[in-house]
Protein backbone atom coordinates (compact mmCIF):
# COMPACT_ATOMS: atom_id res chain seq x y z
CA UNK A 1 0.00 0.00 0.00
CA UNK A 2 2.81 2.84 0.60
CA UNK A 3 3.48 2.86 -3.10
CA UNK A 4 -0.03 4.70 -3.81
CA UNK A 5 -1.40 7.86 -4.43
CA UNK A 6 -2.25 9.23 -1.30
CA UNK A 7 -4.92 12.30 -0.59
CA UNK A 8 -4.82 13.75 2.70
CA UNK A 9 -7.60 15.92 3.02
CA UNK A 10 -8.21 18.48 6.04
CA UNK A 11 -10.31 20.69 7.80
CA UNK A 12 -8.57 22.89 10.71
CA UNK A 13 -11.90 24.36 12.31
CA UNK A 14 -15.20 24.50 12.02
CA UNK A 15 -15.19 26.87 9.28
CA UNK A 16 -15.53 25.28 5.82
CA UNK A 17 -13.12 28.22 4.36
CA UNK A 18 -10.05 26.07 6.19
CA UNK A 19 -10.57 22.88 4.12
CA UNK A 20 -7.54 21.77 2.33
CA UNK A 21 -5.88 18.97 1.02
CA UNK A 22 -2.23 17.63 0.38
CA UNK A 23 -0.87 15.26 -2.35
CA UNK A 24 1.24 12.46 -2.02
CA UNK A 25 2.62 9.73 -4.17
CA UNK A 26 2.54 7.22 -1.42
CA UNK A 27 0.86 6.60 1.63
CA UNK A 28 4.44 6.73 3.42
CA UNK A 29 5.01 10.08 2.09
CA UNK A 30 1.61 10.96 3.32
CA UNK A 31 2.49 10.23 6.51
CA UNK A 32 5.75 12.07 6.59
CA UNK A 33 3.33 15.02 5.61
CA UNK A 34 1.33 14.76 8.50
CA UNK A 35 3.90 14.71 10.82
CA UNK A 36 5.56 17.93 8.87
CA UNK A 37 2.16 19.77 9.02
CA UNK A 38 2.43 18.94 12.98
CA UNK A 39 5.94 19.80 13.08
CA UNK A 40 5.15 23.50 11.54
CA UNK A 41 2.79 24.14 13.73
CA UNK A 42 4.87 23.77 16.79
CA UNK A 43 7.69 26.07 15.09
CA UNK A 44 4.48 28.50 14.39
CA UNK A 45 3.49 27.83 18.01
CA UNK A 46 7.55 28.37 19.81
CA UNK A 47 9.49 30.12 16.98
CA UNK A 48 12.75 30.86 19.69
CA UNK A 49 12.31 27.02 20.06
CA UNK A 50 15.20 25.63 17.73
CA UNK A 51 14.92 21.91 18.53
CA UNK A 52 11.79 20.15 19.86
CA UNK A 53 10.58 16.44 20.47
CA UNK A 54 7.14 15.31 20.46
CA UNK A 55 5.93 12.02 21.04
CA UNK A 56 2.38 10.09 19.30
CA UNK A 57 0.10 11.49 22.00
CA UNK A 58 1.31 14.69 20.83
CA UNK A 59 0.71 14.44 17.40
CA UNK A 60 -2.55 12.13 18.42
CA UNK A 61 -3.64 15.38 20.11
CA UNK A 62 -3.46 17.46 17.09
CA UNK A 63 -4.98 15.28 14.73
CA UNK A 64 -8.04 15.23 17.39
CA UNK A 65 -7.72 18.65 17.40
CA UNK A 66 -8.98 19.27 13.81
CA UNK A 67 -12.20 19.48 12.74
CA UNK A 68 -11.89 16.68 9.99
CA UNK A 69 -8.99 14.96 8.78
CA UNK A 70 -9.05 12.04 6.48
CA UNK A 71 -7.39 10.22 3.65
CA UNK A 72 -7.79 8.96 -0.13
CA UNK A 73 -5.64 6.20 -1.17
CA UNK A 74 -5.90 5.04 -4.91
CA UNK A 75 -6.37 1.59 -4.97
CA UNK A 76 -5.15 0.19 -8.80
CA UNK A 77 -7.27 -2.72 -8.49
CA UNK A 78 -10.38 -0.91 -8.90
CA UNK A 79 -8.80 2.24 -10.58
CA UNK A 80 -10.65 4.19 -7.69
CA UNK A 81 -9.66 6.19 -4.39
CA UNK A 82 -10.76 4.11 -0.92
CA UNK A 83 -11.39 6.50 1.96
CA UNK A 84 -9.74 6.33 5.28
CA UNK A 85 -10.74 7.91 8.39
CA UNK A 86 -8.82 10.03 10.84
CA UNK A 87 -8.24 6.82 13.52
CA UNK A 88 -6.33 4.92 9.88
CA UNK A 89 -4.62 7.97 9.66
CA UNK A 90 -3.27 7.56 12.92
CA UNK A 91 -2.83 3.97 13.11
CA UNK A 92 -0.65 4.25 9.77
CA UNK A 93 1.88 7.18 11.15
CA UNK A 94 2.15 5.05 14.35
CA UNK A 95 3.27 2.20 12.32
CA UNK A 96 5.24 4.79 10.23
CA UNK A 97 6.92 6.06 13.28
CA UNK A 98 7.68 2.67 14.25
CA UNK A 99 9.96 2.30 11.46
CA UNK A 100 11.88 5.03 12.59
CA UNK A 101 12.57 3.30 16.41
CA UNK A 102 14.34 0.57 15.64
Amino acid sequence: MSNRHTIVLIQTSHNRATRTFMDFESVTQAMDGICALYERKLKELNPAIRNFSYDIADLYNFMDGLADMSALVYDHSIHAYVPHDRQWIKQRTLRHLKKFAH
